[in-house]
């Protein structure tokens, strides 16, 4: 059984450490709120460039004069993931959850006979699957320097896959990212960049309605590159404010445990301290009643 000075010094380490989890929930809680609305600002403008994108896409359909961004290689055997995670931990299941998809993606890719390569931004996601896919590790892009995530680290991260692309490294890219609901709520999302791929909403009639000068092969030439930075920008946004929802709910989990835990200390150092006093007072009394 720990003595008084034990318990006294545990309760005032983990005091501290409920100050340090406070400070870091309070951080995060401000961080959270303007990278939300970054990450909110930039799904309207993605929604219709992938509109847009559509029905260029589905004029052009899969013919010979498509971009090769959009028709692929004509194969798909070997695939490039692109796990996009954080720099720093503390931030509960996150940074894991985006891993395990990635995980399962290569998993049942190579039951099936493709090749699988894998692209890694952000530390804690190549820490995540080293130990099972290290050797299918192609290169990592470091953003830890980076104090402000902009549309120019994203076009960084896109000239490095277009590049390899181009090179015939892969056949399909997907990139593995988190999507932003609420403080509470992140979802690990899966999205193929390469082959492009648009889902055409509904009620969009932008093909019927304009008529593309130049032509829709060359419009999409220009444009394709720009979606594979758009999409990567906007996962990058939709990770920094999931990663701070998840901080923020992860500290505030900690700072409430530690609360707990002084609690019980503090209970348990008044017992071992009243046990101490009593016996004081036995052995008192058992000395002047031998006098």
């Amino acid at each position: 059984m720990p003595n008084l000075k034990d318990l006294k010094n545990r309760i005032e380490s983990v005091k501290s450490t409920r100050k340090i989890t406070k400070a870091m929930q309070m951080v995060a809680a401000a961080k959270l709120r303007r990278a939300q609305e970054s990450a909110e600002a930039s799904r309207p403008y993605a929604a219709r460039f992938n509109a847009v994108m559509a029905g260029l896409a589905a004029s052009v359909g899969g013919s010979d004069s498509a971009p090769k961004l959009l028709r692929g290689t004509g194969s798909d055997d070997v695939h490039l993931l692109v796990v996009m995670t954080a720099e720093r931990g503390l931030c509960g299941g996150f940074n894991s959850n985006i891993a395990k998809l990635a995980r399962a993606k290569a998993y049942e890719l190579q039951a099936k006979g493709k090749t699988v390569k894998i692209l890694t931004v952000g530390k804690k996601g190549r820490d995540a699957i080293k130990r099972e896919y290290g050797d299918l590790f192609v290169g990592h892009i470091d953003l830890s320097e980076v104090k402000r995530l902009g549309y120019t680290n994203a076009q960084d991260i896109a000239k490095d896959i277009l590049s390899r692309f181009d090179g015939g490294e892969f056949d399909v890219a997907t990139i593995f990212y988190s999507k932003f609901v609420n403080v509470v709520t992140q979802i690990p999302t899966a999205q193929q960049i390469i082959p492009a791929s648009f889902e055409e909403t509904e009620g969009d009639d932008s093909g019927a309605i304009f008529d593309y000068e130049p032509s829709e092969e060359a419009i999409l030439a220009d444009l394709l590159p720009k979606g594979v930075a758009t999409a990567i920008f906007s996962a990058l946004l939709e990770n920094g404010a999931s990663e701070q929802g998840a901080r923020m709910s992860a500290m505030d989990n900690a700072t409430r445990n530690a609360g707990e835990m002084i609690d019980k200390l503090t209970i348990q150092f008044n017992r071992s301290r009243q046990a101490v006093i009593t016996n004081e007072l036995i052995e008192i009394i058992s000395g002047a009643e031998a006098l």
